[in-house]
């Protein structure tokens, strides 16, 4: 069966983004060892899981960094792969979904992230998006934590794991560690089964 992989950056402090969703202390933190690992795990994913503000951002980003043959190889291949993978957006105001093999989903998200799991295909990945992160807390349907944390503390943010309604403990095994060269560590965990 396919995981549905939740893979973000968090501040030592437990947040994942600034009150107003700047992320400036995770692009300061990011380096080439983070972006050959990210390189790897590609391989593995073939279905990008994200929310509509996640999917504006990137859809203005990656189409135009794929068209720039000036641009650092890495970020060219990176570019050609994510304009090309399946992404799903979970949404409930956008009408269209422009980026090239892009879906929309309005409603039924467990249900049809079940179905997913169910279909062949590689792995799938979240990487951003608060609200809907916190959605599949709450209906629990990650199945793997890759936790970057930054050597960082912000004092207050959006909190991955503290919401009114995810009150649900998760119980994980860590799999493996990675520490950078940075000061970022990967903390990569499965969901314990019941």
């Amino acid at each position: 069966m396919r995981k549905v992989i939740l893979s973000v950056n968090i501040t030592l402090d437990g947040y994942v983004a600034s009150p107003d969703g700047e992320l400036e202390w995770h692009f300061q933190n990011w380096n080439d060892e983070m972006e050959s690992l990210i390189s790897e795990q590609m391989k593995d994913i073939d279905t990008i899981l994200m929310g509509r503000v996640a999917y504006q951002v990137m859809a203005k980003h990656w189409p135009l960094v794929e068209l720039d043959v000036t641009g650092r190889i890495k970020d060219l291949q990176f570019a050609e792969w994510i304009n090309t993978t399946q992404k799903i957006v979970f949404t409930r105001s956008l009408s269209v979904a422009d980026w090239n093999n892009s879906k929309l989903i309005r409603e039924n998200i467990r249900e049809e992230i079940i179905r997913l799991k169910h279909c062949k295909g590689k792995d799938m990945i979240m990487w951003g998006g608060v609200s809907i992160i916190r959605s599949f807390l709450e209906m629990d349907l990650f199945d793997e934590f890759r936790l970057w944390i930054a050597p960082v503390a912000i004092g207050h943010g959006l909190p991955l794991f503290i919401t009114e309604k995810a009150q649900r403990k998760i119980d994980l095994n860590l799999m493996s560690t990675t520490t950078f060269s940075n000061g970022v560590v990967l903390l990569n965990y499965l969901k314990r089964k019941a």
